[in-house]
């Protein structure tokens, strides 16, 4: 099993920058991907952006550019730096783990705001 405790998020302005961070615990040897999902009211829970466990790196077409995923393997956690945020941006953000047994885990979720 794996566990995640995401941090970062919260209310920032159009144009600002926020940087979520998620640790994972447990089973660590196992994690293949990490990444963040996101999912706005009404809408489908989406990918943001994952990496894989060769740094190599997706980004959704609206995210790229702007936002920029990281990963600590010592530490094992996943940071996603958001720059230049857009009100479209605004959803509850999910820290995501893909292990090598292809189980799935999420994090609790944490609420990014974009005010226009």
């Amino acid at each position: 099993q794996v566990q995640l405790v995401e941090s970062g998020g919260g209310l920032v302005q159009a144009g600002g920058s926020l940087r979520l961070s998620c640790a994972a615990s447990g089973t660590t040897f196992s994690i293949n991907t990490m990444g963040w999902f996101r999912q706005a009211p009404g809408k489908q829970r989406e990918v943001v952006a994952v990496v894989g466990s060769d740094d190599n790196t997706n980004y959704a077409d609206s995210v790229k550019g702007r936002f920029t995923i990281s990963r600590d393997y010592p530490k094992n956690t996943v940071v996603l730096q958001m720059n230049s945020l857009k009100p479209a941006d605004t959803a509850v953000y999910y820290c995501y783990i893909r292990s090598i047994f292809a189980r799935e885990y999420w994090g609790q979720g944490t609420q990014v705001t974009v005010s226009s």
